[in-house]
């Protein structure tokens, strides 16, 4: 019976019928939310974010973790300005920015892939490091006064009313649901989240899944340090700061398990959409953006636990129903 009805009970439904509840509730806040200005800013306050958290669900279902996305999207931001105070082409600096990235993104995926240290502890130390070295780029400088078709590509529509952000999101969406539930590639990244050492055994180069991975983490991240940079119009050396607690979140409160193996990209376009639009709702009800972050830090913790327990209970059920078939089955036989 519990079969029947597990379609319906999927995480990704649970989540699809609390955003509707939350949609529900900020609409009758005030006429002004459902209106096309406020879902686009919806959008434009946390696009960085959401564009990171689409190839961290790459990572996580690989079973690792990057913690060191938000200190890259820094580091990316803090290259191409300072390269910016040093009279190079805007072009250039961008290139620059974007090359950064990359680079961290190899080192994480070196550590991980070839020495073979722990994620976490590569990419925390990652998160440190890029973090500290963005912030040795520009000392304690607000650097500003960047071109101005730069700043444009942030803060100004580029395609009807949708901003040059918005746009990378849905097309890196597209890229990420194509790669992730229908090619070779995504199959490869569930397989070894399930486990490694079956794929090695297998025959599947983890190796160079896992650094693909992590090159792709760190120029995602660089990208999205630059649109949040032109978003600005500013940077500073604590760009980005805190970002990955979002990030993650978003992730796993779509169904990705932390342990790997399993999770989808629709759950995590849930979770996108109902994280903002609470965020959106609490700050139409002016609640404080420190309680938010509590708010979203609780998030995190449910994202983790209500999951688990689920697979315990389902478990469960399927040892009680083993249990009361068996005699039946053994004396049909």
């Amino acid at each position: 019976m519990l079969r029947k009805y597990e379609r319906f009970l999927s995480w990704e439904t649970l989540l699809l019928v609390l955003l509707i509840v939350i949609v529900a509730v900020n609409a009758g806040q005030t006429t002004f939310y459902l209106q096309p200005e406020n879902q686009i800013n919806l959008f434009q306050l946390s696009i960085e974010k959401i564009i990171v958290a689409l190839v961290m669900t790459f990572i996580i279902i690989n079973a690792e973790i990057d913690l060191s996305v938000a200190s890259i999207m820094g580091l990316a931001a803090c290259t191409a300005a300072f390269l910016w105070t040093n009279k190079l082409p805007m072009e250039l600096c961008i290139l620059g920015g974007l090359l950064s990235g990359v680079a961290a993104g190899f080192f994480n995926g070196f550590m991980v892939s070839k020495v073979g240290l722990p994620s976490l502890v590569v990419t925390l130390a990652g998160m440190i490091g890029f973090r500290g070295l963005a912030r040795v780029l520009l000392e304690d400088r607000s650097v500003t006064g960047f071109p101005e078709w730069f700043n444009n590509m942030g803060q100004q529509p580029i395609l009807g009313p949708f901003p040059l952000a918005l746009i990378v999101f849905f097309i890196l969406l597209v890229i990420a649901i194509v790669i992730l539930q229908y090619s070779g590639f995504g199959r490869l990244v569930y397989v070894i989240g399930n486990n490694k050492d079956v794929a090695r055994f297998s025959g599947v180069n983890v190796r160079r899944v896992k650094m693909v991975l992590y090159i792709a983490s760190g120029f995602v991240a660089a990208l999205a340090g630059l649109l949040y940079m032109a978003r600005l119009g500013a940077v500073r050396g604590d760009t980005g700061l805190g970002f990955e607690l979002d990030v993650i979140t978003m992730v796993l409160l779509g169904g990705v398990s932390i342990f790997g193996g399993s999770g989808s990209i629709w759950g995590v376009l849930l979770s996108i959409l109902i994280i903002l639009n609470l965020r959106n709702g609490m700050g139409l009800a002016n609640i404080s953006g420190n309680t938010q972050t509590g708010v979203i830090g609780v998030l995190l913790i449910l994202s983790v636990l209500v999951p688990n327990f689920a697979r315990g209970m389902r478990a469960a059920w399927n040892r009680r129903t083993y249990v009361r078939r068996a005699p039946e089955e053994i004396k049909g036989g």
